[in-house]
């Protein structure tokens, strides 16, 4: 005798809470290297000069407008703070998901000793990127990162002092914090963290690392 639809259900639901996934997650198992949708515009780098890491290269305005990722890419969005300026990058980046219609999954550093285990349930989710949104995060980015060299990072308004080849950023003169080491840049101004900017930052940084150019400091001034 079959059971019950009703006890099928409840049979069902607990299938999916002990898996932690249901059956339209696309971040249930691997899937393949993500690769960019569109190509890069002229002037986002010379291509006879591709830079090296830490280089700091100034991509030419809107040349990487027209590169999408792939509708199965898995990004994190890394946060710590409430400032305004970490609050512009948030929403540039979950607007941007959207507009890509991208699965967002979202992870916030409660306080300064939620830093490092913020960082460490973003590497568990295993994204392709992990968006990194929050000067408190670089001093503990830069210890974490260099031991996880497979795992793509994008700094958005800061920058690693010694970022490793899987560390990429997108900065301008308002922002360019460089961790408490260093101190804020005299140039530091939160009204730079415009909506325009922060938008720009997102979606030449994520181009960057789909086309492999990774490692650089992308400088934003000309947005």
């Amino acid at each position: 005798m079959r059971p019950p639809l009703s006890a099928l259900a409840a049979l069902a639901a607990v299938a999916a809470l002990v898996t932690g996934c249901g059956a339209g997650d696309d971040w249930s198992g691997p899937h393949p290297r993500p690769t960019p949708i569109g190509a890069l515009g002229a002037g986002f780098v010379d291509p006879a000069r591709q830079p090296r890491p830490e280089a700091t290269t100034t991509p030419r305005p809107g040349s990487w407008n027209g590169v999408h990722p792939p509708k199965d890419y898995r990004v994190v969005l890394l946060t710590a703070g409430h400032d305004g300026p970490t609050k512009k990058i948030v929403t540039a980046v979950r607007s941007w998901a959207d507009a890509e219609g991208l699965s967002l999954r979202t992870v916030t550093a409660s306080d300064a000793s939620d830093l490092v285990p913020g960082i460490t349930r973003a590497l568990a989710m295993r994204p392709d990127l992990v968006i990194s949104a929050g000067n408190d995060l670089v001093d503990p980015l830069a210890m974490v990162t260099p031991n996880h060299l497979a795992q793509q990072f994008l700094v958005v308004g800061a920058e690693l002092a010694e970022p490793t080849a899987n560390v990429t950023a997108v900065d301008w003169s308002g922002a360019s914090f460089r961790g408490e080491g260093l101190g804020m840049s005299s140039t530091y101004d939160a009204r730079s963290f415009t909506d325009r900017r922060c938008s720009a930052a997102v979606r030449a940084g994520v181009a960057a690392v789909l086309h492999g150019l990774t490692g650089i400091v992308l400088w934003l001034d000309q947005v």
